[in-house]
This record gives C-alpha cells, sequence and structure tokens, in this order.
C-alpha cells in the first residue's frame, strides 16, 4: 500500500450535527427537499444549488456531470444544457436519470432518481433571457462536449456571435431544459459511529411511500 493510499484510509470524520427522523420530516419529499435547500442556502454554503447529474449511454456506461439546479415544484427539477452534450444525447436514448447534492458542512446527501423530459420552449425562452448577455453568447459558441483544437476556436465563437446577435442573441434550438419527474427521493443525514438516518420516499400510485433504510 502507498503512503497516499495508507494516508487516505486513515481519514475519518465523525457526522454528529444533525438528525432525521421519521416525526420530523415531511410526508411530502418536495417539501423535505425544499427544507433541506434553503437551509444550505442561509448557511451560505458554497454553490448550494450544484448537482451531480448520472446518466447511461447506449454503451451502458454510466457517467456523470455537476450542473446547477435551476428550478423546482411539483412537477420535478429542472436545470438546463445543450442538447447535443454527451448528457443531452445519452437522455434522448435513455431518459431516466439520478440526481444527487451534496451539502457537506451539514453532512446531508440528497438522492432523487426519475423520467427526464424537456421543458417547453416557452419556459427555456424564458430562462435563457435571463441569463447574462455572455452565458447566451456562450450557448451558441460551445459545441459542448465535442472535440476542439484549443480554446481558440470557443473565444472565435464567441466573437462571431457576439459580432451577429449583438445585444439579443436568440435561443439557439439546440440548447433549453430537462425536467426530472421524481419516482424516489432519499435523504441521507450524517450520524455519529456510521448509524447515519436514511429515509426513502418511493411513489406508490398518487402518494408517497416513507420507509427507513439501514446507512
Amino acid at each position: 500500500m502507498t503512503a497516499t493510499s495508507s494516508n487516505l484510509a486513515d481519514l475519518r470524520k465523525s457526522y454528529e450535527r444533525a438528525e432525521l427522523n421519521e416525526e420530523a420530516s415531511r410526508s411530502d419529499p418536495l417539501q423535505q427537499f425544499d427544507q433541506w435547500l434553503q437551509e444550505a442556502i442561509r448557511a451560505e454554503l458554497p454553490e448550494p444549488n450544484a448537482m451531480t447529474v448520472a446518466t447511461v449511454g447506449s454503451d451502458l456506461r454510466p457517467s456523470t456531470r455537476v450542473v446547477l439546479i435551476k428550478g423546482y415544484d411539483a412537477r420535478g427539477i429542472v436545470w438546463y444544457t445543450n442538447y447535443e452534450s454527451r448528457k443531452g444525447q445519452q437522455l434522448q436514448g435513455n431518459p431516466y436519470a439520478a440526481l444527487q447534492f451534496h451539502w457537506t458542512e451539514l453532512e446531508r446527501v440528497v438522492r432523487i432518481e426519475g423520467q427526464v423530459v424537456k421543458v417547453s420552449d416557452e419556459e427555456s425562452d424564458a430562462y435563457f433571457h435571463s441569463r447574462p448577455l455572455d452565458s447566451r453568447i456562450g450557448a451558441w459558441a460551445s459545441p459542448q462536449s465535442q472535440v476542439i483544437s484549443g480554446r481558440g476556436v470557443l473565444v472565435a465563437n464567441a466573437a462571431k456571435y457576439g459580432a451577429q446577435f449583438l445585444l439579443k442573441p436568440p435561443r439557439p434550438p439546440h440548447w433549453g431544459g430537462f425536467r426530472l419527474v421524481p419516482d424516489t427521493w432519499e435523504f441521507w443525514q450524517g450520524r455519529k459511529s456510521r448509524l447515519h438516518d436514511r429515509l426513502r420516499y418511493r411513489q406508490a400510485g398518487p402518494s408517497w411511500v416513507r420507509e427507513r433504510l439501514a446507512p
């Protein structure tokens, strides 16, 4: 075993900040998620809206990446991206994904699984036009997930589309929102002695079944 591996094996942390029990948790997982996300925002954590998106391609190999949540309600969890990116292409072939939020300082994890659909053109347009100008130009400039010869390609593309669209770039046809429609939620709260709290909500018809999982 190398010295580095030995050091990693010795890393330990005792989770003692909070607890998660059935009596104190919400019966609706969306309400529980909203409570935890708002607490992460109030705690001024770095990028509390960052989430990992896991998808599976036609080769059955999973892949993950970090994106930013841009909306959530009873319909699901929304983020925006290039539809021609790797994740966009994978979701077209297999429209199921998993999301994960990890709020390290609060010793909390939320996992969400479900089917993914595109948001409406109206929703994508509204969000796109709320973005800063350089981000709107960037959506045109970056052929996301494609091999490019260097950063100069992006700079040249940004200059090209900036000159073409000036202050009013339209939403690219290949760019818009995805919405994950949850059928499973899991809330994880770190606890002492590795006896962590895990509550899973699974959909059963129009209602949710809440159950405790062993850590």
